[in-house]
C-alpha cells in the first residue's frame, strides 16, 4: 500500500523522498526566459493533448485537485494553488481512496497478486499528487493559515490511513496472497512485494483486534497532533531575529555576509542588520565574529530554540511523544520503540546500531581533545584570558587551520560561487553516470521565484525535471531535503518521468552580489543531490519497492559528497566570484591536506545526538524530563564540555516532526560505512571517475530501489559487506587493526 508508506508521511511533515504520483503530457523545450503558467499548460494540453486527464466536477473546482499538466507527463500547478484549498482536496481525495480500497475488499473473487496486490499498490495515486503540494506548503511555503489546517487535517489524515491499513478484510485478502504466494507463479520482485507488504501490515498492528486496534489508531492520531505541535514550536523560534545596530557588531564577518545580513533586516523593516535564528547564518557568525560577547549570544539562542521555558518550549511536547511511542511498541509486541523502528533496517536491532557508534565515538572524543588543546594553546598565545567554551571552538578551530595549513574559510569561501557548483554538481553526474541537466527555468510553473528547474536525461532517455529550491526565507523550515513530487514506477504505465527537488537554506548574497557557500554549504549542496541522483536513476516496477531502509537512505547521498574535493571539480568550478580565476593549485593542495581537519568536532556533534537518539528510544519506561535525561546521558557517555550536539533535544526535528529518524539518526553513520567502502572501491582503479564501476554502482544499487535486499545489493556492488576501517580512515581516526 504504497501511499500509506508515502503520502500519509509526506502530510506528517517527513521529507521523503519516495513520494509518487503521475500526469501527462508531451516534454517541452526551454521558453527561454519565459514564465509559463499553468493556465497556459491547461490550454496547451487541451489543443493538443488526447491523453490529458479529465477532471471531475471536484477536481476542476478545486486549484489543488486539477489534473497536473503539460510537460513530463504533467507537472504540479504551483502558481495557481489557493491554501484556502486544502481542506476540501483532503476530503475528496480521502473519498476516492476509500472507493478503490472498498472496491478491492467487495471483490467477490478469491484473492490473488493481480487483484488485490496491484489495485491497492496504484490506490494511492491521487492522494501523492496531493501530498506533493501539501508538503512543498508545509515545509517551504509555511504561514499561519497552512499551519491551521495542517493542525485540524493532520489527526484526521492520520486516522484515515490508520482505518484502512488495520482494515480486517483488506488485511485477510493480503494474507491470502501471502499464504499462497510460493504456488502462484510469482516472479522474484513479486514475492518480495508480497512479503514486504504482509510483514509490514502485522508489524504496524493488523493483527490487532476491537479495542487494541482502536487504541493504535487513537495513539497514532495523537502523535500526529504531537508532531506538528513541535514543528510549530521550533519554526516559531527559529523565524525570531537577533539585530546589530552599531557597525562595531560586525567586527571579523565578510563583507558578503554583512550585505545578507543587512538584507534581512530591510526584509524586516529595521535598520541595522538582522540575524535569524537558523544555522546557515549563526555557522559564519560563530566563525568570523571576533565579537566574543557576540558569539556567545548567537550560539545560546541558537542551541536554545524549543529550549526557553516559554510557549514554543517543546520539553512537554516532547515527553507526551516518549510516552505515546513506549505505549504503541508495548502493543504492537515490541520490547521499545528502537526495536519497532529498526525492525524493518539493516542494522536490525539498537544493539547492532549502537555497537558501530560505540567502535567510532572513543576516537572522536580523543580527537576533540587534541583539536581543543591546538585552540587553547592560540588563545593563550593571543593573551585572550579565556577558556575555550563551545561560541569559541568554530571561531578557534579557523585560527587553527590558518595555523596548520595556512589555510582559513574566508580564504576558501569566494571560490565557492553557489552557481559553478551547481554546475559542478551536474558535470560530476554526466561524467560518471553520463547525464545532463540542461536549465529550463520559465517552461514550467514554480512555488517561488528563486526556484530553478532542469531537464534531466541520461544519454538519449529523457529522465525527468529536477526543482532547485537554494534560498532561506520566512515560512521555509531549515536545514536541506530532497524529496520526489513523482518517483518512477512501471507499474500503471504513467509513472515514466520523475519529478525531483532539492531544497536548501543557503543565505542569499546581498545587493546582487554573488551567493557565496562554505565548504560545508558546498558539501550539503553535493549530499542532496546525491539523494535525487538516486531516484532520478529508478528502474523500477513496482511503487511499493520504492522506499529503502532507513539506515540505506543516507548511503548515495554520502558517496556522493566525494566528488566534490576531487581535483577535477576544483580545477574547473572552484573560481573566484570576483576575477573568475581558478583556484589556485597551492589553495587547492591545502584543502585536500586539511581534508580530516576537525573531524572530531563534526562526529561527535553528530554522534552525540545520534547516541542520545537511541538511548532515548531503547527503553520500556519513557523518558518524561527530556532535558534532564539529555544532561545525565552525556555526561554519562564522556561528552566534550566545548561542544554541543548538533540537534539538542528541544529542537531535534528529525526525531519529533514525525516518527522518520526517531531511533534512526545513527542511519548516517551506518550510510558512511557503506560510504567510505564505496569511496574505496573507486580509488581502488585508480581514477575516481571510472565509468565502469560508476555503472556498477548506479545499475546495482542505484536503479534497484529495494527491489532485493539492500544487504545482498551491496554485497554484489563491494564483493563483500562493507569494512570499517574505511570510515575511521576517511575520518582521520587510528584504525585498530593497523596500529
Amino acid at each position: 500500500m504504497r501511499f500509506s508508506v508515502s503520502s500519509r508521511k509526506f502530510f506528517l511533515g517527513v521529507s521523503t523522498a519516495a513520494l509518487l504520483g503521475f500526469g501527462s503530457g508531451p516534454a517541452m523545450a526551454d521558453h527561454h526566459g519565459k514564465k509559463i503558467t499553468t493556465a497556459e499548460l491547461n490550454k496547451m494540453s487541451a489543443n493538443g493533448n488526447s491523453g490529458m486527464k479529465k477532471s471531475s466536477d471536484e477536481a476542476s473546482e478545486n486549484t489543488i485537485l486539477q489534473a497536473w499538466t503539460g510537460p513530463y507527463d504533467g507537472v504540479p500547478p504551483w502558481d495557481e494553488v489557493k491554501v484556502s484549498d486544502f481542506p476540501a482536496a483532503f476530503e475528496q481525495t480521502m473519498k476516492d481512496i476509500k472507493a478503490k480500497f472498498d472496491a478491492v475488499r467487495g471483490n467477490p473473487e478469491p484473492a490473488t497478486f493481480e487483484n488485490t496486490t496491484v489495485p491497492l499498490e496504484l490506490a494511492g495515486n491521487s492522494a501523492d499528487e496531493l501530498f506533493a503540494i501539501w508538503g512543498v506548503h508545509s515545509s517551504n511555503l509555511s504561514n499561519d493559515e497552512v499551519r491551521e489546517i495542517q493542525g485540524i487535517w493532520l489527526p484526521k489524515i492520520s486516522a484515515f490511513f490508520d482505518e484502512l491499513t488495520l482494515d480486517p478484510v483488506i488485511f485477510q485478502r493480503y494474507k491470502a496472497v501471502y499464504d499462497g504466494r510460493m504456488n502462484a507463479g510469482l516472479d522474484a520482485e513479486q514475492l518480495r512485494l508480497v512479503e514486504r507488504d504482509y510483514e509490514s501490515l502485522v508489524r504496524n498492528g493488523a493483527l490487532l483486534e476491537g479495542a487494541e486496534k482502536e487504541k493504535l489508531i487513537a495513539i497514532n492520531t495523537d502523535l500526529s497532533k504531537e508532531f506538528n505541535e513541535f514543528s510549530n514550536k521550533v519554526l516559531a523560534d527559529e523565524e525570531t531575529f537577533i539585530f546589530l545596530t552599531d557597525e562595531a557588531d560586525l567586527a571579523g564577518l565578510p563583507a558578503s555576509f554583512v550585505a545578507s545580513i543587512a538584507e534581512a533586516a530591510k526584509e524586516q523593516g529595521k535598520e541595522g542588520w538582522a540575524l535569524k535564528n537558523t544555522r546557515s547564518v549563526m555557522q559564519p557568525f560563530l566563525q568570523n565574529s571576533t565579537r566574543r560577547d557576540l558569539r556567545e549570544k548567537i550560539y545560546n539562542a541558537y542551541i536554545n530554540r524549543g529550549d526557553n521555558g516559554d510557549a514554543n518550549d517543546t520539553n512537554k511536547t516532547i515527553a507526551k511523544i516518549l510516552k505515546l511511542r513506549a505505549d504503541r511498541a508495548k502493543l504492537l509486541g515490541f520490547k521499545t520503540h528502537a526495536h519497532f523502528r529498526m525492525d524493518d533496517t539493516m542494522a536490525k536491532d539498537p544493539e547492532t546500531a549502537m555497537e558501530l557508534m560505540m567502535k567510532v565515538w572513543p576516537a572522536a572524543v580523543a580527537r576533540v581533545k587534541e583539536e581543543v588543546a591546538d585552540m587553547q594553546e592560540i588563545a593563550d598565545a593571543e593573551g585572550a584570558g579565556i577558556t575555550i567554551k563551545p561560541w569559541d571552538y568554530r571561531f578557534y578551530a579557523e585560527k587553527v587551520r590558518k595555523a596548520k595549513y595556512d589555510l582559513d574559510e574566508a580564504e576558501i569561501k569566494p571560490y565557492f560561487k553557489l552557481d559553478n557548483m551547481v554546475a559542478a554538481m551536474f558535470d560530476a553526474a554526466n561524467k560518471l553516470y553520463g547525464m545532463s541537466f540542461t536549465e529550463n527555468t520559465g517552461s514550467v510553473p514554480v512555488f517561488h521565484p528563486d526556484v530553478r528547474t532542469f531537464e534531466v536525461n541520461r544519454g538519449d532517455k529523457l529522465v525527468g525535471l529536477f526543482y532547485l529550491d537554494n534560498f532561506a526565507r520566512a515560512g521555509k523550515r531549515s536545514g536541506a531535503w530532497m524529496t520526489t513530487y513523482r518517483s518512477q514506477y512501471e507499474l500503471g504505465g504513467k509513472n515514466r518521468y520523475v519529478l525531483a527537488s532539492n531544497n536548501n537554506n543557503f543565505v542569499k548574497g546581498g545587493n546582487g552580489a554573488p551567493t557565496l557557500i562554505s565548504l560545508d554549504d558546498a558539501s550539503t549542496l553535493f549530499h542532496e543531490f546525491g539523494h535525487a541522483l538516486h531516484y532520478l536513476n529508478y528502474d523500477i516496477k513496482y511503487p511499493g519497492l520504492g522506499g529503502t531502509p532507513r539506515d540505506f537512505v543516507e548511503y548515495p547521498s554520502q558517496v556522493n559528497e566525494n566528488w566534490l574535493l576531487t581535483r577535477y571539480v576544483l580545477d574547473n568550478y572552484a573560481k573566484h566570484a570576483e576575477t573568475g580565476e581558478p583556484m589556485p593549485q597551492a589553495l587547492v593542495d591545502k584543502i585536500n591536506k586539511s581534508k580530516t581537519f576537525n573531524e572530531g568536532f563534526s562526529t561527535v556533534e553528530y554522534l552525540s545526538s545520534a547516541i542520545i537518539d537511541m538511548k532515548l528510544h531503547n527503553r520500556s519506561e519513557p523518558v518524561t524530563d527530556p532535558d534532564a535525561f539529555e544532561r545525565e546521558t552525556l555526561t554519562e557517555i564522556g561528552m566534550p564540555e566545548t561542544i554541543v550536539m548538533r540537534h539538542r533535544l528541544p529542537q531535534f526535528n528529525h526525531l519529533f516532526s514525525s516518527d522518520a529518524y526517531s531511533a534512526g539518526y545513527y542511519s548516517y553513520l551506518w550510510s558512511e560505512t557503506m560510504d567510505a567502502d564505496t569511496w574505496a572501491a573507486f580509488e581502488e582503479t585508480g581514477d575516481v571517475w571510472d565509468k565502469d564501476t560508476a555503472e556498477r554502482f548506479r545499475s546495482i544499487v542505484l536503479s534497484t530501489a529495494n527491489e532485493t535486499d539492500r544487504k545482498d545489493a551491496y554485497r554484489k556492488f563491494r564483493g563483500r559487506d562493507p569494512e570499517v576501517k574505511y570510515i575511521l580512515k576517511k575520518r582521520g581516526f587510528p584504525v585498530p587493526s593497523e596500529k
